[in-house]
């Protein structure tokens, strides 16, 4: 692209604004330190606020001197069309899981026997039930951000770890045998504070939404977004307990951990260097016994050599260091009384008993429920109604029974037996498919069932309806609203009577029906896989619409057809054609093509013109003649593909008005910049007229 496009001589107002700019960078970075890492504020937040709106309005003026760690970069941009793929520098190792004293020892000697006569300490930490991840610094600003992945290549989360407040955009300079840090890797686990994540589900609650399964399970989910203001409007947190630097030697791990809260990064504060085992055992024991005072999860300590030197030397065995061990924690058990069995209906009309139990008080909640799983689980554990049973809960979330007190059982108990009748208003009968060890209602008409379905249909990963949660369902299946999942598309011609009933106002109904309206845009693969078909999930889902291509061509397949797929066995093969024959599902399927759902890939011939096949766009910043969906999906209409990542092997970089970090990024790396108008110029040298 001609530099002059993107060249501007400096005046007397932009130099001024520069300077402030800087200014109000160092403050707010000075501030965000003291409040997230320190968690002592110096100011109010008012006059904070103060400060982060005029920096964004000097940033807003000058759109060219806006850089990747400004500190209203936190805030999310654009969303991604995929996580590119990062290659790790040294492998993200798993540690070996200890879960009995002896194991230490063990574990001990066999460093013992390493390295000799030498000496040796162990330092102990925490070990954050969180979300491993790598962060690159370059220069002492944060350039790349990545999960674990394999160990060996992870995800680049770049965008969405920059929304973590936490983490130091510019790392404060610190010299280390007098060099000055600037070129690093700092490694770390993202988490969630139980207060935050209790707060999040209060809201998924009230908004009628499934809350969160546990505090790891939605960071994981979070830093899986491809939206990073989406990641911004969750609070998530740092801890870091690694660093590496080609630019010197580093020689402990415990004053690694030191250097590291210089530099401004968040470090447990408790750790422990440990001279003898006895030490490292106090450790364990104290945090065994405090952990619930955390406000955060962990489930066990994990012991490192310190010395750096000895570390190397000893080097991994597959994909675990030999240098260090993860001691876990047992799950907490609680002892209470099972007063009843129930049943539960899943969407699939697959039937799960559950434990109705006496409240009692276990890992930090109360818990009156607990899954049994199935009747083979029962009879094999042999619990019966009104035994004593011990609960702990899987994971440190799911209560589940792991046994029976057998000494407190009562004289006159029976074993259970699993109902033949689905205990829905329809009693249908429950059966076992050959071969499986679960239970299914018969009847589709099940209630239970449909809300399920319902659920699953409009789920984030399916038709991603907002607005049509949990409790929405159970409500509207409960009125006589909904009674298949194609019944949610006729409720636009159900407006009035919706806005009638209480807590519907105009505002909430318009909202759900614009959610159901835009899910009509979503692929055929996300279609399928909202039908529910049992065993089929997202991945299959993909697997046979890009086969076929469409349900008509999936439903013409014979079983031999369908298992010449690799990943569809026997049982997929004849779960899909039991669908494909099914009278009532047929019959939904067309009310569902007639709301104009697609039942079909859309496939590009291959004779089309294709003028920008092999080429890949990047495009940054708001385009004027079009959104930047749009013009990725031109692109991808002409041959061509768009990614959300800079990489060398970009083809070219479209530029609108305020660009992010990627104009900054394909400048570094000399990919070609066009401006919107060039754009337009290139597609016209290829025939194409916008």
């Amino acid at each position: 692209m001609q530099e002059h496009l993107f060249q501007h001589t400096d005046s007397d107002d932009k130099r001024r604004a520069r300077q402030r700019i800087e200014e109000l960078r160092a403050l707010i970075r000075k501030y965000d330190y003291a409040y997230y890492v320190q968690a002592q504020p110096l100011i109010s937040d008012r006059d904070y606020d103060r400060l982060f709106a005029e920096l964004v309005e000097l940033e807003q003026r000058y759109p060219d001197l806006v850089t990747p760690d400004s500190p209203t970069q936190r805030v999310g941009g654009q969303p991604l069309e995929e996580f590119a793929h990062v290659q790790h520098r040294t492998p993200m190792l798993s540690l070996a899981n200890t879960y009995t004293r002896q194991e230490v020892l063990d574990f001990d000697r066999r460093i013992r026997q390493a390295l000799g006569h030498e000496t040796y300490q162990y330092c102990c930490e925490l070990k954050f039930d969180g979300v491993a991840v790598s962060l690159r610094y370059e220069e002492g600003r944060f350039v790349l951000g990545a999960t674990r992945g394999d160990g060996l290549v992870g995800d680049d989360i770049t965008a969405n770890l920059r929304t973590i407040r936490s983490l130091p955009l510019v790392a404060q300079p610190v010299t280390v045998e007098n060099v000055i840090l600037s070129n690093f890797e700092v490694r770390g686990e993202v988490y969630m504070l139980r207060r935050d994540f209790e707060q999040l589900n209060r809201q998924r609650i009230a908004e009628g939404e499934k809350p969160f399964a546990n505090p790891r399970n939605l960071t994981a989910g979070t830093l899986k977004l491809l939206d990073p203001r989406q990641v911004a409007q969750r609070p998530l947190q740092l801890v870091c307990y690694y660093l590496d630097s080609d630019q010197v030697r580093l020689h402990r791990q415990s004053s690694n951990l030191e250097l590291l809260r210089a530099m401004g990064f968040p470090i447990s504060p408790h750790w422990r260097l440990c001279a003898t085992l006895n030490d490292v055992f106090a450790f364990i024991d104290q945090w065994e016994t405090r952990r619930r005072e955390l406000p955060f999860d962990i489930d066990g300590i994990v012991v490192k050599l310190d010395d750096l030197e000895q570390q190397r030397r000893l080097g991994t065995v597959a994909r675990s260091p030999r240098w260090a061990i993860a001691y876990k924690y047992e799950a907490e058990q609680a002892r209470t009384l099972l007063k009843d069995i129930v049943l539960q209906v899943g969407r699939t009309g697959v039937v799960t008993p559950v434990a109705e139990l006496e409240p009692v008080f276990l890992a930090g909640s109360t818990v009156s429920r607990a899954t049994l799983h199935n009747a083979a689980f029962i009879e094999q554990l042999d619990v019966r109604i009104g035994d004593t049973v011990y609960v702990e809960k899987g994971g440190e979330v799911i209560p589940k029974i792991v046994g029976v007190d057998l000494d407190a059982r009562p004289a006159d108990s029976t074993p259970w037996r699993m109902p033949t009748r689905c205990p829905c208003p329809h009693r249908s009968r429950l059966h076992r498919p050959p071969g499986e060890v679960n239970y299914y209602c018969e009847s589709p008409a099940c209630p239970w069932q449909i809300r399920r379905r319902i659920e699953h249909f409009a789920s984030r990963d399916a038709m991603d309806i907002e607005g049509l949660g949990e409790k929405v369902v159970a409500e509207l299946v409960e009125a006589g609203f909904l009674e298949t999942i194609a019944d949610i598309y006729d409720l636009a011609s159900k407006r009035d009577q919706l806005v009638g009933r209480p807590g519907w106002g105009t505002k909430r109904v318009e909202n759900l029906l614009a959610a159901i309206e835009a899910s009509k845009a979503q692929p055929f693969h996300r279609v399928l896989y909202a039908l529910g078909i049992r065993h089929i999930g997202e991945v299959t889902a993909k697997l046979l619409a890009e086969h076929f291509g469409s349900l008509d061509a999936i439903c013409r397949a014979t079983m031999d057809e369908l298992q010449a797929i690799p990943e569809i066995g026997p049982r997929i093969a004849d779960s899909i054609c039991t669908f494909c024959n099914d009278p009532e599902e047929r019959h939904i399927i067309t009310r569902l093509k007639k709301a104009g759902l697609a039942f079909s890939a859309q496939r590009q011939s291959k004779q089309s013109h294709q003028p920008l096949a092999g080429k890949t766009f990047v495009f940054t910043g708001e385009l004027d003649s079009m959104t930047r969906t749009q013009a990725e999906e031109l692109v991808e209409s002409l041959g061509g593909r768009a990614t959300s990542s800079v990489s060398r092997a970009t083809s070219y970089v479209v530029v609108g008005r305020s660009p992010g970090s990627k104009f900054t990024k394909a400048q570094q790396l000399g990919v070609p910049i066009l401006s919107e108008r060039e754009f337009f110029e290139l597609l016209r040298t290829h025939g194409v007229t916008i």
